[in-house]
């Protein structure tokens, strides 16, 4: 973990917004183009390896868009975690230091990227079991969509 960041093992450099921004783009323009279909658990995998987004774009979209979230929430009371590509400790409240921690969310990145841009509302994927959510503090309605805080990442939903 970075110290002071939130920001865990794999995410220990920061990636340039324009860097994240682009790579969010080209994932959304996927599911724009029906290349994939945006909510399914597997989508990014897939699109990961079918060449329609590249899996390092992919990657690459899910740890800024993680990254955004450990900015606008910092803190050490919520691990989400979006396997394979990263993790993140966000908002405030007791830290954990060793083992599982006391309030994990998990969800594929296709959820997850689904959820940092509005296209999937927090009660639906909770709802349709696409995320796991454990803890009294495992809820990030307050916190999604990310365009709260960046409003050009709402532009890539209209």
């Amino acid at each position: 973990m970075i110290p002071g960041s939130g920001l865990m093992g794999i995410m220990a450099k920061k990636i340039a917004d324009d860097q994240g921004y682009a790579a969010l783009c080209a994932y959304i323009s996927a599911i724009a183009a029906g290349t994939l279909a945006g909510n399914s658990p597997h989508d990014a995998n897939e699109a990961g390896t079918s060449g329609a987004v590249p899996r390092n774009t992919v990657a690459m979209a899910v740890r800024w868009t993680l990254q955004v979230l450990a900015e606008r929430a910092p803190g050490h009371a919520v691990e989400v975690r979006v396997p394979p590509f990263g993790a993140v400790q966000v908002m405030a409240g007791t830290a954990h230091r060793r083992g599982t921690p006391p309030a994990v969310v998990e969800m594929s990145p296709s959820t997850w990227l689904a959820l940092a841009v509005g296209r999937l509302c927090w009660a639906d994927a909770l709802g349709a079991n696409q995320i796991s959510a454990s803890g009294e503090r495992a809820d990030l309605s307050e916190l999604l969509p990310l365009n709260q805080d960046y409003g050009h990442i709402s532009q890539l939903t209209q």
